[in-house]
């Protein structure tokens, strides 16, 4: 009799180590994909361009040549990731030496002062199929106010040394007063020599850290 008891109770032991083991590697796996992946700005394949408006009939671009920026996200469409931006001012570049030292002086971004640009997301969110919309504190000067770009992100590929790269192309505009870039001049016609809204174009590449 005691025999054909056991052979059930070592199945039904048998049966509930298994489902244990199995709840545990599924806990494992959530707790994996749980887990943030974090990305690294690929500056070799990463620009930051802006554009402004010159004596109201042109416009004169530049670009910030020095600057550090990450994701983090738990999803494979980065919908919610949290990114963060620190750009050098000094880095500022026109094709003109003259109007960048101009640029960095107290007219403009003061520096000496205030050498750092910081953005750090507060919400990154899928619209719809690949474009999403960026929002979050900018701090230029020492002030901060909120700022959004429409983003597309172009997917993600592995480059030829293995590692896995994602795309993203993001359009914005700020005004250059809310900032307290504050330099104005008049032309004849009583316009502005340089425009208050800066445009910002930035084409970016990150690589996932191993």
């Amino acid at each position: 009799m005691l025999r054909l008891f056991a052979v059930p109770m070592m199945v039904a032991g048998m049966l509930v180590t298994f489902s244990s083991f199995s709840s545990i590697e599924k806990g494992k796996d959530k707790s994996q994909k749980d887990q943030p992946k974090t990305w690294k700005v690929d500056k070799m394949h990463s620009n930051l361009n802006f554009s402004v408006t010159h004596l109201v009939i042109s416009e004169v671009d530049g670009s910030f040549k020095v600057y550090d920026g990450s994701i983090s996200s738990t999803s494979d469409d980065f919908n919610n990731a949290s990114i963060e931006f620190s750009v050098d001012v000094n880095s500022i570049n026109t094709d003109n030496s003259m109007r960048d030292e101009h640029l960095k002086g107290d007219d403009f971004f003061n520096a000496a002062t205030y050498p750092k640009m910081t953005f750090k997301s507060t919400s990154f969110k899928k619209v719809s199929g690949n474009k999403y919309v960026l929002t979050g504190d900018l701090t230029v000067r020492n002030v901060t106010k909120k700022a959004s770009f429409d983003v597309v992100y172009g997917g993600t590929a592995k480059d030829g040394y293995g590692n896995t790269k994602a795309g993203f192309k993001a359009t914005g505009s700020i005004n250059r007063f809310d900032y307290g870039l504050k330099w104005n001049a008049l032309t004849e016609a009583g316009g502005a020599t340089v425009g208050a809204d800066v445009a910002l174009n930035f084409k970016l590449e990150f690589a996932m850290n191993k």
